[in-house]
């Protein structure tokens, strides 16, 4: 993947995290600066590059939904009906690539979906397995070896390609 791909794939997916409160508008200046050094470009992306970490919360609301549009990016207000699944996918992403714990990715798949999404009603339900592993009759290995199997057929669906790595 050339560094052009991987830094939209990176704002693509940091975006998707944002619009579910997974990630901080800080994170997405950042993949901005990234993704300009990678070779993206586009007035508004560089105007959300330049913002301060003091300006992000205000500016980047402003900001991101055009600067995707520019890149030819996905932008999934907060309300979205489909935006919830591409952050349940870009969530296990960040799993597979190792910024989560399995413990941790099951957590946030609960606390920010319950078990309203379909698509991460297994993975709910697992932190529900944690919850209760001491009186149950799988290992931690077990669950930990099951998040990861739920996280990879998160994966496979297509979306976008998407690069935490």
């Amino acid at each position: 993947m050339s560094p052009i791909e991987a830094a939209s794939n990176d704002l693509q997916a940091l975006s998707f995290l944002w619009s579910i409160g997974e990630a901080r508008s800080e994170e997405l200046v950042e993949a901005a600066c990234s993704a300009l050094v990678a070779g993206l470009d586009g007035p508004t992306l560089r105007m959300l590059a330049g913002c301060t970490h003091a300006e992000a919360p205000y500016e980047v609301p402003e900001l991101l939904p055009a600067a995707l549009e520019e890149l030819g990016l996905v932008f999934y207000p907060h309300n979205s009906e489909i935006g919830p699944e591409a952050a349940a996918r870009a969530l296990a992403h960040r799993f597979l690539a190792g910024g989560l714990t399995p413990q941790d990715l099951v957590f946030r798949m609960h606390l920010r979906f319950g078990h309203e999404l379909p698509l991460a009603e297994r993975l709910a339900e697992l932190d529900d397995e944690y919850a209760i592993f001491e009186h149950g009759d799988k290992t931690l290995a077990q669950l930990d070896a099951e998040v990861t199997a739920e996280a990879q057929r998160l994966t496979a669906a297509p979306i976008s390609m998407i690069n935490f790595g």
